[in-house]
């Protein structure tokens, strides 16, 4: 997706939140439902002023960090050569954060669901994203498994971003299984395997470097 396509995306998808909210915002309580537990229960709330612009102005500035962000990379030639799903994930990140605000803002009109099942499926879809985008990442300075060792050898960088994109793929369908076997359990088996597949590929880069210089 070229950039100029993304930008006006990610305009699209904050107008489409702020419409949702300023359509809410009549019949919304003075509080709205802001957090849920790990069984998918309101346990925090936020005002109303505050819920109808937070997440569309959230989605809007840091799609457009990400977005403009590789421009001051010296590596930016690289990230060029995969700018296309790189820009193609953005949008799929700002869609899950405008979703979430309209499950937010559907909580607030009192409209009873379980938060865990809703999230963790789009969660799922946007880690097997990350696993694609992985898969196309180019060595640079911003974006991608950046450790001492990738970021020092390209051999290591391909052979780190091959395995973390087989890993993040998996972590997908892990949330999944574990929606299905726990939904109780679900966030915290999420998180779980984000930590465990980050730390694999740390030391997984540590382990290549060191035998690409026969240490």
């Amino acid at each position: 997706m070229p950039t100029k396509n993304t930008l006006i995306v990610l305009v699209i998808l904050t107008l489409i939140g702020l419409a949702i909210s300023l359509w809410a915002s009549p019949t919304l309580p003075e509080m709205v439902p802001s957090h849920w537990n790990a069984a998918g229960e309101v346990d925090d709330t936020m005002s109303r002023n505050t819920i109808t612009f937070l997440m569309p102005g959230f989605t809007l500035v840091l799609g457009l960090v990400l977005l403009y962000l590789p421009s001051i990379d010296p590596l930016r030639a690289n990230i060029e050569r995969f700018r296309h799903v790189y820009n193609l994930f953005i949008a799929g990140f700002a869609a899950y954060f405008i979703f979430i605000h309209f499950l937010i803002i559907l909580a607030g009109l009192g409209v009873e669901f379980n938060m865990t099942y809703l999230l963790i499926p789009p969660a799922s879809l946007m880690m097997f994203g990350i696993g694609f985008v992985l898969e196309k990442t180019r060595p640079n300075w911003l974006l991608g498994i950046r450790t001492p060792w990738t970021l020092s050898s390209p051999a290591v960088w391909e052979k780190t971003h091959r395995l973390g994109s087989q890993l993040f793929k998996v972590t997908g369908g892990v949330m999944l299984f574990g929606l299905i076997v726990s939904p109780e359990m679900a966030f915290a088996i999420m998180i779980g395997a984000i930590l465990l597949t980050t730390i694999v590929l740390v030391f997984y880069s540590y382990f290549a470097y060191r035998a690409e210089k026969g240490g």
